[in-house]
Order: C-alpha cells, then sequence, then structure tokens
C-alpha cells in the first residue's frame, strides 16, 4: 500500500510509467565522507532494480508520467536517479529499501526542514513529494544542473561557511545530532547523563559499532583512548538550537557551477544541534591539501567560538570515529592507517588551540 505527500500538486489514478535505460550499471562507490552515515539512505536500488510499483506510488503522488533517465553518479547518492515528469522540468528521484517502521516519519522529519530552510535562504533543492510503498521509501527533488565539487578550494570553504551561518538558530525538528555527538564521543548512555533523546536505529546500530572500534587493532585503540580521555569529563549539551545538515561532505552534497555553491544536497539526515557540527565535517576535509590549512584555521576558530574547546573536542571526536567506523564497516582496511593518523593530527591542532 503506498502513500504519499505532494508539495502543492496534484495526483492521478491512471498515470503511465515507462522505464527508460541507463548507461550507468557500474554500482555505486563508496567514498569515506559525511558525518552521520545511515545505510538506508546511501544503498538506494538502481533504476533498472527499482519495483514498479515505487514509480506507481511517485507518479501518483506527482500527478505525472515519470520516466527513470539515469543513474546519477556520485559516492552516497547510489539510490538517485534522473527523472523526467511528463510536461515538467526533470527531478532526482532517491528511492531506498523500508530500514524500520518509522523511516517515513524520518523523511517527512526532513522534507519539514527542508521547507523551513528554502523559506530562510537556504540553498538546497525543493522537494516535489514524500512517499512509501510496502518496500521502499521514496522522496523526490527539484534538479539542479550543477556539478559535484571535484575538490575544496579555499573559495569553497568560506563560501560554505556563509551557508552554514544560515543554520544559526534554525532548529525545527527535534532530532538531537549535539547530544548524540556527545554520546558517540563520550561513550556514555542518555540515561547515565538524565538525558531524555530518542535514537534512530541508524544512530544506535552506528554507536554500537563505534564502541567496538578498539578491538579492530592496537592502533585504533590506542586512538579510541585517547579521544575517550579527552571526551571523558566534558558534560552533555542541553541546547540545540540550529538546524544541522549533519552529512555536509563533498563531492557528493556540494554541487557548484562556475566556482560557486549552488546547491547543499542529501538533506535526509538534517536535524537539530550545533552548526559548529557541520563546520567540523568540513575541517575534516581540509586535511587533504596543504592549500587548505589557512581557510582550517578560520574554521577552528569559528568552531570554538560557537561551542568553545570541550565542544570542539567532542565533536572532533566524533567525526573521527564516524570515520573510523566506516572505513572497517566497508572493509577499506587499506584507508584506515591514514584515518587513524589524521585523527591524531585532528588532535594535535585541537589541543594547540586550548
Amino acid at each position: 500500500m503506498g502513500g504519499g505527500i505532494a508539495l502543492g500538486k496534484g495526483s492521478t489514478d491512471c498515470a503511465q510509467i515507462r522505464l527508460a535505460s541507463t548507461d550507468d550499471k557500474t554500482g555505486s562507490s563508496h567514498t569515506l565522507t559525511g558525518w552521520i552515515w545511515e545505510d538506508s539512505m546511501n544503498q538506494g536500488a538502481h533504476p533498472e532494480e527499482l519495483p514498479a510499483e515505487v514509480l506507481d506510488d511517485v507518479a501518483s503522488v506527482v500527478g505525472a508520467e515519470v520516466t527513470v533517465l539515469s543513474r546519477l553518479p556520485g559516492g552516497v547518492n547510489g539510490g538517485a536517479m534522473l527523472v523526467q515528469l511528463a510536461g515538467r522540468a526533470n527531478a532526482v528521484l532517491k528511492a531506498v529499501p523500508r530500514a524500520h517502521p518509522n523511516h517515513l516519519d524520518e523523511t517527512l522529519r526532513a522534507q519539514r526542514v527542508v521547507e523551513h530552510m528554502r523559506r530562510r535562504g537556504y540553498p538546497t533543492p525543493a522537494w516535489l513529494g514524500v512517499g512509501a510503498t510496502a518496500t521502499h521509501v521514496w522522496h523526490l527533488m527539484d534538479f539542479v544542473d550543477a556539478a559535484p565539487v571535484p575538490e575544496l578550494t579555499p573559495s569553497l570553504v568560506e563560501q560554505l561557511m556563509e551557508i552554514i551561518e544560515l543554520q544559526a538558530g534554525q532548529a525545527s525538528e527535534p532530532y538531537d545530532h549535539w547530544s548524540y555527538a556527545w554520546r558517540v564521543a563520550t561513550g556514555q548512555e542518555s540515561a547515565v547523563a538524565g538525558l531524555d533523546f530518542n535514537e534512530t536505529p541508524e544512530q544506535s546500530r552506528l554507536r554500537q559499532s563505534v564502541a567496538r572500534l578498539s578491538g579492530y587493532s592496537s592502533v585504533v585503540s590506542a586512538l579510541v583512548e585517547r579521544l575517550r580521555l579527552v571526551c571523558a569529563d566534558v558534560p552533555p549539551p542541553r541546547e540545540a538550537p540550529d538546524m544541522v545538515h549533519a552529512d555536509l561532505s563533498t563531492p557528493s552534497n556540494v554541487l557548484v557551477r562556475n566556482g560557486a555553491v549552488v546547491a547543499v544536497v542529501d538533506i535526509g539526515n538534517a536535524g537539530s544541534g550545533t552548526r559548529a557540527t557541520d563546520l567540523t565535517t568540513l575541517v575534516w576535509y581540509t586535511f587533504q591539501d596543504p592549500l587548505l590549512d589557512g581557510v582550517r584555521r578560520r574554521l577552528s576558530t569559528r568552531i570554538l567560538d560557537l561551542v568553545g574547546w570541550e565542544g570542539a573536542a567532542v565533536l572532533t571526536a566524533t567525526q573521527i570515529l564516524l570515520q573510523l567506523e566506516l572505513a572497517i564497516r566497508l572493509g577499506r582496511h587499506d584507508v584506515v592507517a591514514g584515518v587513524v593518523k589524521r585523527g591524531h593530527r585532528a588532535l594535535d591542532e585541537l589541543n594547540a588551540l586550548r
């Protein structure tokens, strides 16, 4: 039984669906990017595997014939497909298998965040509809004719810092990434701190996976112990005033045209917290190029202004732990040593700012 919500669109019971061919049948490639990873959001169906009832549901919600044109490239956009809506502009469809009973509710939460932030000038594409069948959850958004960021530059980081400032004071959904980061970094449960916080199934799985990292190797265990010690006495955060994208990774989720950022996408995990979360994500990528050392100092200064040293330590530790968890979970044992090295460097630089 399908169901969906369209933004200002009618519906029809007799929509025609046809599936166009695609040249991309290579499958998705995972990159070590992102903040909080949700497999249910990142492992979508290939066009040739998408059940017909999903396309039927999309068509009934948006009231137009839907043609799947191709699968879009990108490491974390495995389920993103370019589609054509009859008589209207192209759009992007993302359909993923239902991961748990509340999956549709989580997608509707993201839709509300998108609507809220777009009214405040945040450059994320409009969502045209959201829906679910017995097996999949999907959302449809405007197509943005722009390219993923090939690599960060000082100019792009500066632009993203300005975009992140639009998130200030804009928490609109009780989905607190700030408290979650504290639990990941310290290894403590909400009950220990007297917090009342409901995790999504993906968040719980990730946190439990992080708790097992020390068993991977002595080198990983040493880094995890260092991170735990840094965060051991940090109290839990009490406020989550900002909107948090929570997956502000490049090149997948930032689209540019002529050197200018025109869209931030993959907002499905957005919620509340501190915008310093997204700034910390950018810090992680600046280690890839010495030319970004200067802008990293600006990022770090801004993070310290927002959340202080202890808050910065929690966010940095969470970033490192989730990057380690991702590399190990995906079997990318060849990159674990590099993540460990970068993690120690990030901590060293943070300590220098204390």
